[in-house]
C-alpha cells in the first residue's frame, strides 16, 4: 500500500511541475514576442530605463554624497550617526 502511494504521489508531482513548467514557459514566451512586436513601446521602455539610470546613478553622485568615507562598522557607524544628528539639530 505504502509502494503504491509513494509511485502516484511521484507521478502527480512531476505532474504538477510539468505543467507549472509550461505555465512560465508559455507566459514568458507571450511576453517576449509582445515585446518583439512593439515599435513605439521599445522606444518609450528606452527613455524609461534612461531616466531610470539618470535617477539612480547620476543624481546619487551629486545629490547624495558619502559622507562615510571609510566603510564603518557597528558601534563607529551608531557614533557617527548620532553625532551628525546632534551637530545638525544644533545648527537649525
Amino acid at each position: 500500500m505504502f509502494v503504491i502511494y509513494i509511485k502516484v504521489f511521484y507521478i502527480c508531482n512531476d505532474y504538477k511541475f510539468d505543467l507549472m513548467k509550461q505555465t512560465v514557459i508559455s507566459i514568458w514566451r507571450f511576453y517576449l514576442e509582445g515585446f518583439r512586436s512593439m515599435t513605439l513601446g521599445r522606444t518609450l521602455w528606452l527613455i524609461i530605463l534612461i531616466k531610470l539610470f539618470i535617477m539612480f546613478f547620476i543624481l546619487r553622485l551629486f545629490f547624495f554624497p558619502n559622507y562615510l568615507n571609510t566603510p564603518a562598522v557597528g558601534a563607529d557607524k551608531d557614533d557617527y550617526v548620532s553625532r551628525e544628528l546632534i551637530i545638525r539639530a544644533a545648527d537649525e
